[in-house]
């Protein structure tokens, strides 16, 4: 949220025009996925719901946090967050997969 440039802080205000526009972005993605869990997708249900969760995180994220207008150091912990979330799933996905499931 803040920045220094020669000793002098500067924060970066974000007008309610922003935040509106992404509380609106953010009700018409909860009302996409209300309207899609009605449409039958077969194995597409989950990842077209999963899809529209992860753009909702991510205004949440960028804009809600102030990540989009934060320094680098804070980008670089979000992200090595991530990275280590799925890092942690696709070690998870890799065990269920590979699991003799109905051969005992």
């Amino acid at each position: 949220m803040s920045e220094q440039t020669e000793g002098h802080t500067h924060q970066h205000i974000v007008g309610p025009k922003v935040y509106a526009a992404v509380g609106l972005a953010l009700l018409v993605l909860t009302a996409s996925t209300c309207a899609i869990s009605y449409v039958e997708l077969g194995v597409f249900n989950a990842v077209v719901a999963l899809t529209i969760a992860i753009i909702k995180a991510s205004l949440v994220v960028l804009f809600f946090m102030h990540v989009k207008y934060s320094n680098k150091l804070t980008k670089l912990t979000i992200g090595s967050g991530l990275f280590i979330f799925l890092g942690l799933i696709t070690m998870t996905m890799a065990d269920y997969i590979s699991r003799a499931w109905g051969r005992w």
